[in-house]
């Protein structure tokens, strides 16, 4: 049986509620409801989210497994090196957090996805977004050239813990250099992990794992306790910490970055 939420006030149910995966929808715990701020503070904090498509009513899941990104764990290939390598020492490229949130969750929700007719990212959705962002939860790391946008993703703050919703790219690699950004960030900030909600093989081959449930909450509870963000800005400082990968020996020197990325 579904949950469903009749007002404001029900509360969402157990995550151990939520349809197992050899059901018809793996992960499903709960329908109906609004998409506010509160609403959304609640989903998150119990490692829920809000995931349908236009004329459904909004559907909450808690899929088990969980696909997580460890920030310890991302991988760099050589290709993204290169790329890294190019983007930091060419005048005009940086990485901007937060300049056009409005255009990077416009941009997702335009942005095709394999095996998808449309898209989650549905007016209602796009409106609450921008409102939490307004208070300060979500944010968007994007990818900058020439006083362009090319790409760049969002997701949502709470503690330590950050929730990866979606990413779009306008140029080739641009939404892996503000992935890359973003880890960065992240281990500058002592947040351990990305919640990727579900499995893709594209985030896999980025270091991206699946974990159990119970594992991902356990996490999940010990970043929620930790004091949230408050300094959003990207620092270019803030590449030294791929260093100990081969994209970070590029970072830090110019003549390498220069010479291997040519």
């Amino acid at each position: 049986m579904i949950h469903w939420l009749c007002g404001p006030d029900d509360a969402l149910p157990q995550t151990s509620l939520a349809l197992p995966p050899d059901s018809d929808a793996p992960g499903l715990l709960a329908a109906g409801g609004e998409l506010t701020p509160g609403r959304l503070e609640e989903a998150y904090t119990k490692g829920v989210f809000p995931w349908y498509s236009e004329g459904q009513p909004v559907l909450w899941w808690s899929p088990d497994p969980r696909m997580v990104l460890r920030v310890s764990d991302f991988k760099v290939s050589r290709s993204l090196r290169k790329t890294l390598a190019r983007f930091v020492h060419t005048p005009g490229c940086e990485i901007r957090i937060d300049a056009s949130f409005a255009s990077v969750i416009q941009a997702c929700a335009r942005a095709p996805r394999q095996g998808q007719a449309g898209t989650w990212i549905v007016p209602a959705m796009i409106s609450a977004y921008l409102a939490w962002h307004e208070a300060g939860r979500v944010h968007s790391f994007e990818t900058w050239v020439d006083g362009r946008l090319v790409g760049g993703l969002y997701g949502v703050s709470l503690g330590r813990m950050f929730f990866g919703e979606s990413m779009f790219s306008d140029a080739t690699d641009a939404s892996k250099i503000a992935l890359a950004a973003l880890v960065c960030f992240c281990r500058e900030h002592a947040v351990s992990m990305i919640d990727c909600q579900q499995r893709t093989e594209h985030l896999g081959s980025m270091g991206a794992r699946e974990m159990k449930r119970s594992e991902f909450e356990h996490g999940l509870r010990q970043q929620l306790s930790e004091m949230s963000i408050v300094d959003w800005t990207y620092h270019p400082r803030l590449w030294r910490h791929l260093e100990g990968q081969p994209a970070g020996q590029l970072v830090r020197d110019r003549s390498v970055a220069q010479d291997i990325a040519t």
